[in-house]
């Protein structure tokens, strides 16, 4: 068992704790590979397609799900597009165009374009990587059903009329309650709220999938640019998501709950709503790049029959374009006050961030003029990638000289930027990605001619649809506006836009009838129909549901190509290797070294993945509602879902021991080594799970936090404006709080001594304290003289501390469970994970109140004193 239930502890009766992995060789059609076939292969019906954990038939979901948003956000856009063709056009109400600007910018950016990249490494990453599935399968679930419900949730309110309408930057005060009174951007906030959760679950999934999920020998100079990528965008949205979460969440709070954040009238600041949407949003920009870029790295040398031009430099601007992109967030906000020296700053990051994205870019160009180019559709969309990557890199550097982002900001330049950026730049890899991996998705190939045709008419649709929109926006027209008069100058660009843009659609449609067409009647593919080098290419075409009847040892970042790369030297290991065969089983291995060092049960199909999702759907259903009482049983609904998740399978008292076979191949000893199966201790993969969701609620945290020093450098009035905090009495419940902590490691110390019962005492103690430490923020709270709703002071305090209460009473049910475990009989000295995972957790609560007390009680006080 693992903090996210999807790596077992070992204990289902028949495994002993330690284990050699078999080596050897399963032959094709073998008696071994039926039984692979059997162990892997999920239900079929309706109760396989709900239940599936199969990372491939996940990742699918993703691409087509996120292939029907396309479609959508298409519509939308046409239907703009015919409003603004003519000038005076009234096809449209100005509400109308307002919700269709607003969802269809929500469509393509939170709904298409990061989705379909996610469905690409669901399905690609344990290929590529040697690995039979991701690190937590039902957590990928959970994410693909999240993703459902919550775009589910948001184009619920379009037949309703309450769409979202303040656009998808969704500026206060605007969207203020005072501007906007429907429930439009309620809708807007809470499913944007419901999607990150989607996200940062998927986020952690891939980045434990990278530290432990590897094959042996697949050292980070091995990895492909891909999986590069898409390991930085999911470190960009562990750190970037919370505060958009955050911004909205307090939106919500601001119009339902009467709190002040961005209220001009009780000296909430309305600046504060960029500063963390942008802090989200300028690296999201990255999040739809680089796994884009990812995926022509890996596509494009196979057609030029050569190896990436300077993989590593490649792989380190990919890192580096995500670290700088999280500086210039300011770089959209050149038009708001922000003093010269930021802007200088500001804009010369704006600047440097250009010199990464151009090592890709000469690599790419270098890669296809040394190589020897293979016309084929994949390679037209890469290559025409290129182009869209410059003619979007080049107008995003323009806007970052300061007097030129004042007069293009808030035109249709500006638009035109952004489709290149988010559309050009992700669309051309994503169509020539799915003809290049169509053989593993399917087993078949797309027809090539109709795929040249279809490559044409997206390519001058393209530019012929967002182009002239340079032209438009150099001439001033504005962006958001839904009609125009005659006599602008904005006549021709419009209708040519229009065009463009349907001509555009066409090739999109054509793609999807190509693709539904090939899958059925297209023809046969072989394992590697392209002659490409990656690790995926060497199991059939479509992939096995086990991946890998042997897992491979690499030995090269080329496994298909080192006969021709390399003619002398070790060779991949592909027709032999671990045999892992007792159950659903993976070989988890050290995140630094490679080298394997556990045997991991992996989960099998669940239903608790499809109905967490569907009861956090419905919970965020009922807040928009205002219905408590839906609310707290759907919350019940959840906790009880997810305690079901995360409960161990067996006790240890039922654990039978080793057979005697299994005792007599460890005694002997062998030149492979002996392995723990399921979750143990560092092992545990759950550990890793937690350790990244701990960085991305330290983030949450640190954007609240942010947003209680940057109110108080922004206001005239004093600070704290009704007395000061009562430091003693946050002094005590961080002192309660810490002992707490000490207990729960006096606990698990206690536990790997096997001292069982000392270690449900100690966890009792620190429950009990854990319970003192609220109890003494309930009665601060009471007592204060001022309340939530008070002041922008008021909204601050109880909202920072109100999110640590939640995390503390989220952590003394794990307490509570993990003491009722202990009880059970569920851990030892070996088997304790959960105990540090949960511990962990604690620790992580405990710390982040150090930095809440010296912000809130201490910093008061110490600049009173100055």
């Amino acid at each position: 068992m693992s903090a996210t239930g999807d790596q077992g502890v070992g204990l289902s009766g028949r495994e002993p704790f330690r284990r050699q992995p078999e080596c050897g060789s399963v032959p094709p059609g073998s008696h071994a590979e039926e039984r692979l076939r059997e162990i892997w292969e999920g239900k079929p019906g309706w109760r396989g397609f709900l239940t599936t954990v199969d990372h491939k038939k996940i990742g699918l979901r993703y691409i087509v799900t996120a292939f029907v948003f396309l479609l959508l956000g298409g519509v939308e856009a046409l239907l703009m597009r015919l409003q603004l063709a003519r000038p005076n056009e009234t096809l449209l109400t100005p509400e109308q165009y307002g919700q269709l600007f607003t969802m269809h910018g929500v469509t393509m950016i939170f709904l298409y374009a990061s989705p379909v990249l996610s469905g690409f490494a669901n399905f690609l990453w344990p290929l590529m990587l040697g690995s039979r599935d991701m690190a937590f399968p039902r957590l990928n679930a959970l994410s693909y059903w999240v993703f459902v419900f919550a775009g589910l949730f948001l184009y619920c309110s379009f037949p309703l009329g309450q769409a979202p309408d303040a656009g998808w930057f969704n500026y206060v005060p605007f969207s203020s309650l005072e501007y906007n009174r429907g429930p439009n951007i309620d809708v807007y906030a809470l499913g944007m709220v419901l999607l990150g959760i989607s996200t940062t679950v998927g986020a952690v999934n891939f980045v434990v999938t990278l530290f432990r999920m590897r094959a042996v020998g697949m050292s980070v100079d091995r990895l492909p640019i891909i999986v590069w990528g898409t390991l930085t965008a999911s470190f960009a949205n562990l750190l970037a998501v919370p505060a958009v979460s955050l911004a909205f969440l307090l939106l919500w709070m601001d119009r339902n709950v009467g709190s002040h954040f961005f209220d001009v009238a009780s000296d909430g600041r309305p600046l504060l709503w960029q500063h963390l949407f942008w802090m989200f949003a300028h690296p999201w920009v990255y999040v739809v790049v680089l796994p884009a870029m990812g995926i022509v790295s890996d596509g494009l040398p196979t057609f030029c029959r050569r190896p990436l031009v300077a993989y590593a430099a490649v792989a380190m601007s990919t890192v580096a374009t995500m670290i700088i992109g999280f500086e210039v967030w300011i770089h959209h906000m050149f038009a708001t006050g922000i003093p010269p020296l930021a802007l200088a700053f500001f804009g010369a990051a704006s600047v440097l961030i250009s010199i990464p994205s151009a090592v890709a870019v000469f690599a790419w160009i270098a890669t296809i003029w040394t190589g020897r180019p293979v016309f084929a559709v994949p390679f037209l969309y890469f290559a025409s990638f290129v182009l869209m990557f410059v003619i979007g890199g080049v107008s995003g550097v323009m806007t970052a000289a300061v007097p030129l982002d004042w007069q293009l900001t808030d035109t249709y330049f500006v638009v035109a930027h952004l489709h290149y950026v988010l559309l050009g730049i992700n669309v051309f890899p994503v169509l020539g990605g799915i003809t290049y991996w169509f053989p593993k998705f399917t087993g078949r190939l797309m027809t090539e001619r109709l795929g040249k045709i279809t490559f044409w008419i997206v390519l001058i649709g393209f530019n012929l649809g967002f182009f002239p929109m340079h032209i438009s926006g150099l001439l001033g027209m504005p962006r958001r506006i839904y009609t125009y008069p005659e006599g602008m100058g904005w006549d021709t660009s419009n209708m040519i836009t229009t065009i463009g843009s349907f001509l555009l659609g066409i090739g999109v449609l054509l793609f999807a009838f190509n693709a539904l067409y090939s899958a059925r009647r297209g023809r046969k593919a072989s394992s590697n129909p392209w002659d490409a080098p990656g690790l995926e290419w060497s199991v059939t075409s479509p992939a096995p549901p086990y991946n890998f009847a042997v897992l491979p040892s690499v030995e090269s970042r080329h496994p298909l190509w080192e006969d021709r790369l390399q003619p002398a030297g070790r060779r991949t290991g592909l027709e032999s290797g671990y045999l892992l065969h007792h159950g659903r089983e993976s070989l988890g291995v050290n995140p630094l070294s490679g080298m394997p060092d556990v045997i991991l049960k992996m989960p099998e199909d669940a239903w608790s993945p499809f109905f967490l999702g569907l009861f956090a759907a419905l919970f965020f259903v009922a807040v928009l509602l205002h219905s408590p009482l839906f609310a707290l049983v759907m919350l019940a609904a959840c906790g009880v879902t997810l305690i079901a998740w995360l409960w161990p399978r067996r006790s240890l008292a039922q654990r039978e021991p080793p057979t005697p076979d299994q005792t007599a191949q460890l005694d002997a000893g062998s030149d492979e080594p002996v392995l723990p199966v399921g979750s143990t201790g560092e092992h545990s993969g759950g550990w890793w799970g937690v350790l990244a969701l701990v960085l991305t609620e330290a983030s949450l945290f640190g954007y609240l936090i942010f947003c209680y020093f940057y109110s108080q450098s922004q206001t005239s009035l004093a600070w704290p404006p009704e007395g000061m905090p009562k430091i003693n009495i946050g002094a005590l419940s961080t002192g309660v709080l810490l002992l707490s902590s000490w207990f729960a490691w006096l606990s698990e110390r206690a536990l790997k001594k096997s001292r069982r019962s000392t270690a449900f005492g100690w966890m009792l103690v620190a429950i009990a304290l854990g319970c003192t430490f609220v109890g003494i923020q309930l009665k601060e709270w009471h007592d204060h003289p001022y309340g939530l709703t008070a002041h922008l002071y008021g909204s601050l305090y109880y909202t920072i501390t109100g999110f640590h209460m939640a995390h503390v009473i989220v952590g003394l049910v794990i307490l509570v469970l993990l003491a009722i475990w202990i009880a059970l009989g569920y851990f030892d000295e070996e088997r304790n994970a959960p105990m540090r995972i949960g511990g962990l957790y604690w620790h992580f609560v405990d710390v982040v109140w150090l930095f809440i007390f010296t912000s809130l009680y201490v910093t008061p006080f110490w600049l009173r004193g100055h």
